[in-house]
């Protein structure tokens, strides 16, 4: 995760996303919602497959904007958990300040070369997360939580959503939506950026707005 990425402008308010069997209004203020941030994963995606280089500040996430969200649409308090990877001995410090400042846990991880250090980090707090109460929110499209997620999901105690660029989420996570996994697209629901970003997506009708092409 790169040490420039935008994380101080005020939110906007919630938006309506696509939701599974979950009812949104279920339990609403008396928890927590658990925010796992897969920040490697959202900056390849967003670098790599959509603007197909670095991202400018403009053009990266306004993390802040993720906490509002969670907390307005589900009605109760957040807890935001930033992974990181730190194999490599030093932090974005500037970076990690930011976070600390709006409200988020960084979490720096330290692993071997070979090791996906923020994919177990994730992996073992929703493991964690399913021994006690609380929602979750994860922001990735890694098909490899789906396992986790997924034991979550099941669970019809708590609410479990998606945040993420809904054309690059893994087929394994899309497949828990008809399980009751809701999912928000990171820049349309969430409105996470300051700028529209160049992507090319199928749109829902109702969604269409052709002023947005002339």
């Amino acid at each position: 995760m790169s040490s420039d990425a935008a994380v101080t402008e005020q939110a906007p308010g919630p938006a309506t996303g696509q939701t599974g069997g979950q009812a949104d209004g279920q339990a609403a203020g008396q928890g927590t919602t658990y925010v796992l941030v897969d920040g490697e994963n959202i900056d390849a995606t967003l670098g790599t497959a959509i603007l197909q280089a670095r991202p400018a500040p403009d053009q990266r996430p306004r993390w802040e904007r993720v906490l509002t969200f969670a907390q307005q649409r589900w009605g109760q308090d957040v807890k935001g958990l930033f992974f990181l990877n730190a194999t490599s001995g030093s932090l974005p410090m500037s970076f990690v300040q930011a976070l600390l400042a709006i409200g988020f846990q960084p979490i720096p991880l330290a692993g071997e070369s070979h090791e996906k250090v923020v994919d177990i980090g994730i992996k073992r707090t929703l493991e964690a997360i399913a021994g006690r109460p609380g929602d979750v929110m994860l922001v990735s499209h890694d098909g490899d939580f789906a396992a986790e997620l997924g034991a979550l999901v099941a669970d019809g105690d708590r609410r479990t959503g998606l945040i993420a660029f809904r054309e690059f989420t893994s087929t394994q996570l899309s497949g828990l939506i008809s399980q009751g996994l809701q999912t928000f697209d990171l820049e349309h629901d969430v409105q996470a950026f300051n700028v529209q970003l160049p992507r090319v997506r199928i749109i829902p009708l109702e969604q269409f707005d052709p002023m947005r092409y002339l």
